[in-house]
């Protein structure tokens, strides 16, 4: 059947994001067929892209520090720092300045040219917020990117960050719209993306992507990434994480995703947005270092470095710099 103005799905040949520029207007259908390419074709592929753009033996690397932590009123269901879940974690209240700077210290000796920070609540109070933006002055005076993850935000306070000197923020959609009540009910998909509107129009870069694993089906990850890719602007950095199971979340004893699907996801994140820095985020501790090597192939160009990410596990600073080292990868900015 002929269907008028559809729009062709890609061949296994055909140099799709290769020469054309960076579009807007992918359409679910060719998002799935990309994702259903044999794999060392999309990884072929994809590597070229990145190629393109970047240089594929250079990392980006961030640390990650939660700067307040637990009893979050987000019923998240991946979350092991939401209030409605008992997992463990207990509540600390917003961390001193102070100790975030010296974090900020360690992280940038250990390389990080990117400094997080993320607080577990629905969005900022007037009274932290003060502090918050003290810490953003501090770590941008220490000469390392900021970035922050501080939930919803309206004009003003994106703008205040601003004029505090922060680079970044981050604010993940998570998953396609249609999947999204599933995950999360107390806030709606169009919060999010009005929060990434106000953070724009603020003139901040916008750190933004999902997590895999949480039950969705191939057509939600291409929502995903068509969310993202068709944005006016698409996000400067994209982190795809995988679920990291945490016990007493809906999701912790969710089935395992197929490895090959994660980095197939890696992949068409590159093809789509090829200017963006696509981060391999959470979940590191369940990949092997051959599953990595790939997604590096596959074009994940940033990481976060450091044993801890929020309340989770991550790989020490050694191991990731033995892998690099076996890879032949060196950090941005050495």
């Amino acid at each position: 059947m002929h269907v008028a103005n559809a729009k062709p799905t890609p061949s296994v040949n055909a140099p799709v994001g290769i020469e054309e520029e960076p579009r807007h207007d992918w359409s679910v259908e060719e998002i799935e067929a990309l994702l259903s390419l044999p794999f060392n074709d999309l990884l072929y592929r994809a590597a070229t892209v990145h190629r393109k753009h970047f240089d594929p033996n250079r990392i980006q690397i961030s640390r990650l520090l939660s700067i307040k932590t637990g009893k979050c009123p987000e019923d998240c269901k991946y979350c092991p720092q939401s209030a409605h879940y008992d997992t463990g974690v207990e509540k600390e209240e917003l961390v001193e300045v102070d100790t975030v700077l010296n974090a900020a210290r360690a992280a940038k000796e250990s390389g990080a040219t990117r400094f997080c920070m993320a607080a577990a609540w629905r969005g900022p109070a007037a009274k932290d917020f003060n502090l918050v933006l003290r810490m953003v002055e501090g770590v941008k005076a220490l000469g390392l990117e900021t970035c922050a993850s501080l939930g919803l935000l309206d004009g003003d306070q994106a703008h205040k960050l601003k004029d505090a000197g922060l680079d970044y923020y981050n604010h993940n959609i998570d998953t396609s719209p249609e999947k999204y009540d599933d995950i999360i009910t107390t806030r709606t998909f169009e919060n999010r993306l009005e929060t990434i509107g106000h953070v724009r129009d603020a003139g901040l870069k916008v750190c933004c992507g999902g997590i895999v694993g949480m039950g969705e089906q191939q057509g939600d990850r291409a929502r995903m990434l068509q969310t993202l890719a068709n944005m006016k602007q698409p996000p400067e950095s994209v982190p795809i994480n995988l679920l990291i199971k945490i016990p007493g979340t809906p999701l912790g004893d969710i089935e395992d995703t197929d490895p090959f699907d994660f980095i197939r996801t890696i992949a068409v994140a590159r093809l789509l947005m090829p200017t963006s820095h696509v981060r391999l985020s959470a979940g590191r501790m369940s990949m092997s270092d051959e599953m990595q090597a790939l997604c590096f192939m596959a074009g994940a160009n940033s990481m976060f470095c450091g044993e801890r990410l929020l309340t989770a596990g991550n790989p020490t600073t050694d191991k990731d710099q033995s892998l690099f080292g076996r890879l032949g990868l060196k950090p941005e900015g050495v």
